[in-house]
């Protein structure tokens, strides 16, 4: 397959020659954005599976201004694809359009055009002249020859086209939404979603969504989610990034990684556009949108929503034009952990409920009437077989996120026992703010020994690896070599098996663990050393109870002064996990 889009594909009596499928009817699938492929490959295939009386070509119409990454993904998918001016040559039986700004051949076969979002609820510009015209609305040709089918997801947007144009009177079809569908039937795996994102258990997932154009949320606020990230503790939030397909392409994937680059550095999940968008709105606990699509879905799943910006391209009477003024506002300028805390713990499931019901008529039957549309249109029976309902999305590509510098705020409370209780909150180094410090609350810079920005690691006070070892003389080895490595840094810390080893640069080194659970990583346990240290609390038998995100964990601290200590550790370690004293 060319990049230019000259592809030579057999068709009419010359494919008979070259097919293993007997096949009865043409199905095309017009492949013109990212946007509206990505819509039509979600339902083609429950639509028509496993019935060899179909064929389905897709063909590629490059004349967009967002067709950059079309050729890529269909590629990826297998598909078999022709130019746009081969199309004239195929006389296919239907042709389904997610994007409705299509130059269809003369022809007697019908067009379906589905949405490529939620209804028709945006003015776009026209790639025909100067002007807007309604996304979602075929062109007059198309119309006139009453070829086009117009599938709408509630009967209230029959009404809407019929005002904007009557040659849509009679062409509208009611079909629902099936990514609507999709989105409910996925709700009992978004715990499976919220781990593929390395979402970690009591973490909130904040998901920042945008449109496209100058008026979008991405628009107007694109530092928003580095500003995320700057106030939201690391280990208490996780901030995805869902930008409409269009970004991508009309600026392209390179362009939007540079303008995210430090947001992307310090943790922001970027989601594919072409998969995932879904997976992650399921995952998330609250969504910071704009008149965008995927700001409604998030309402019509229950989720907590707070606007960042709204453009005047929005049409008024629309459902998602009425989401103006059910949701909350997020002040980008004002203390933003504050804002989403309010918006989570205020809020109602059945908040949006009766603005989103004007968008999505009859949940769950969404493929089940395209699929009898579709055959209809074609004119074949249905299968045998029966059409399938909304499946779960499968699960996202795997995240994993990656760090290299974090500030580390550590806060002191000795309780009425003079027990220690250690409260470590830390954020992207490269984003981070003040860090004044108190008599009991402290700051420090982490870094992993893979930071690649020279000018945190030599001025980090703790450096961390990843590499677990397996025996103390090993630690103490690797740690020796770190801070060797690092002649800035006072603390060296590693994993070890069931803890951490913490190391000084004065060669104390301590065991830190937990008994009956796991341990937390090394940055976290060399925090609870820091702490330690410059409270000048003793580092050996000290007991103390970690606060880290979510979790809440009692930790022991144990000097291991030569290799022979870590059998002591060891049998300590052994004997806690019985529940036995450690002399046991």
């Amino acid at each position: 397959m060319e990049s230019d889009g000259r592809i030579h594909v057999p068709v009419g009596h010359d494919a008979e020659r070259w097919r293993t499928f007997g096949s009865d009817r043409t199905l095309v699938v017009a492949a013109r954005t990212v946007t509206s492929l990505v819509r039509v490959l979600d339902v083609v295939p429950e639509v028509v599976h496993d019935d060899p009386r179909i064929t389905v070509v897709f063909a590629y119409d490059s004349t967009s201004a967002f067709n950059n990454g079309v050729l890529d993904l269909l590629r990826s998918m297998g598909c078999r694809t022709l130019p746009w001016a081969q199309l004239s040559e195929v006389a296919p039986d239907l042709l389904i359009s997610a994007s409705e700004n299509i130059a269809v051949p003369p022809g007697d076969y019908p067009v379906l055009v589905l949405p490529h979002g939620v209804g028709f609820q945006k003015q776009v510009p026209d790639s025909a002249g100067p002007g807007t015209r309604l996304s979602g609305l075929v062109p007059e040709d198309l119309l006139a020859a009453r070829r086009a089918w117009l599938a709408v997801s509630h009967p209230d947007q029959a009404a809407q086209l019929a005002a904007a144009h009557p040659g849509t009177v009679g062409r509208t079809v009611l079909v629902g939404d099936p990514c609507f569908d999709r989105l409910r039937a996925s709700a009992r795996w978004r715990d499976r979603y919220r781990a593929a994102l390395d979402v970690l258990p009591g973490q909130k997932l904040v998901l920042v969504s945008s449109t496209w154009g100058e008026e979008s949320l991405a628009g107007t606020c694109p530092g928003l989610p580095a500003g995320l990230l700057a106030q939201l503790p690391f280990d208490e939030f996780r901030v995805a990034l869902v930008l409409h397909p269009n970004v991508w392409s009309g600026h392209g994937a390179w362009q939007v990684r540079v303008m995210q680059q430090t947001a992307l550095e310090a943790g922001l999940i970027a989601v594919d556009p072409a998969d995932g968008w879904q997976q992650a709105l399921v995952a998330s606990d609250l969504v910071i949108g704009d008149h965008g699509s995927v700001t409604l879905y998030g309402a019509a799943i229950g989720r907590p929503v707070l606007l960042g910006a709204f453009g005047s391209e929005a049409v008024p009477g629309t459902t998602g034009y009425a989401l103006r003024s059910e949701a909350g506002w997020l002040d980008s300028g004002g203390p933003l952990r504050v804002q989403l805390e309010t918006a989570m713990e205020a809020h109602d499931t059945g908040r949006f409920a009766a603005v989103t019901t004007g968008a999505f008529a009859e949940p769950g039957k969404a493929l089940l009437r395209l699929r009898e549309l579709v055959y209809d249109l074609i004119g074949l029976a249905q299968p045998k077989q029966p059409g399938r309902g909304p499946r779960a999305l499968p699960l996202p590509p795997p995240v994993t996120t990656c760090v290299g510098s974090l500030m580390v705020h550590t806060s002191v409370v000795r309780d009425t026992g003079a027990e220690l209780h250690v409260d470590v909150r830390r954020w992207p180094a490269a984003l981070a703010g003040e860090t004044e410090e108190g008599e009991d609350s402290f700051w420090h810079l982490a870094c992993d020994i893979d930071e690649p920005d020279t000018r945190l690691a030599e001025s980090a006070t703790v450096v961390c690896s990843t590499s677990v070892v397996f025996s103390p003389e090993l630690g103490r080895q690797r740690i020796a070599r770190m801070l060797a490595d690092f002649p800035g840094a006072r603390i060296a810390a590693l994993p070890m098996e069931g803890g951490s080893l913490v190391g000084m640069r004065d060669g104390r080194m301590v065991d830190v663990n937990a008994p009956h659970e796991a341990c937390p990583d090394p940055g976290t346990a060399a925090a609870a050393v820091y702490a330690c240290l410059r409270l000048r609390t003793p580092l050996d038998e000290t007991a103390l109870v970690l606060r880290h995100g979510p979790r809440r964990q009692r930790l022991m601290l144990r000097a291991v002064r030569s290799p022979a200590d870590q059998s002591v550790v060891s049998r300590a370690r052994t004997a806690a996990a019985r529940g036995l004293p450690p002399s046991s």
